[in-house]
């Protein structure tokens, strides 16, 4: 089992990483394979929908998100962490997702999704909603946890005060590290699910 998690923050030791910690140290104790990748502190551009990719099978703009690709492929499970600043997602996490989602062609049925929202305040709820739409769109499960996926801090390392938040986080683990197992076990004798051909349908014609 691998799960590869993509920290927003741009701060490397900020709350947010207080937050992936605790989920790390469960997924470490399950023997789930982690990786780590700080991009909330990188040059990262949003998606131009030139359709380049589904030329090259690499988005156009060459930086980490043509290197988390892989890592997405290989991974069972995708963790996506975000401060919130202004009631929503870090705005260099969703230009990361909008191209890392857009720009990959490999299946991402049944790989396994679970957002992160950490604020001072509000907007984790907004946030938490909207990063799991990267997950519905393509066939991922959703992780749930004992309540919304938040911790809260405002200085760097209060966190880890938030003992409620802390143990969302390890129980969210715990049921990603679970589920993860058990669509393992569901593929081995199930195989996945039937598709059909797409139909899609356009509004304006």
């Amino acid at each position: 089992m691998k799960v590869l998690i993509i920290n927003g923050s741009p701060r490397p030791n900020g709350n947010t990483s207080v937050a992936l910690k605790e989920m790390v140290g469960v997924f470490n104790s399950e023997g789930v394979e982690t990786e780590v990748v700080q991009i909330g502190g990188k040059d990262i551009r949003g998606c131009i929908a030139c359709g380049s990719c589904s030329k090259n099978g690499k988005c156009v703009f060459n930086d980490v998100v043509n290197e988390l690709a892989p890592k997405f492929e290989e991974a069972d499970g995708l963790v996506v962490a975000s401060p919130v600043y202004y009631a929503s997602a870090n705005a260099t996490l969703i230009a990361c997702l909008d191209r890392l989602f857009f720009s990959t062609g490999f299946d991402k049925t049944m790989k396994v999704g679970a957002s992160v929202a950490v604020a001072r305040r509000g907007g984790t709820s907004a946030t938490f909603d909207e990063l799991n739409k990267y997950f519905t769109i393509c066939g991922m499960p959703v992780a749930s946890s004992q309540y919304w996926n938040s911790v809260h801090g405002r200085a760097p390392g209060q966190a880890a005060e938030d003992l409620e938040g802390l143990q969302t986080m390890r129980t969210l683990a715990r049921n990603m590290t679970f589920l993860m197992k058990s669509i393992a076990l569901g593929k081995e004798k199930y195989g996945l699910p039937e598709k059909e051909e797409w139909q899609p349908t356009h509004f304006i014609r």
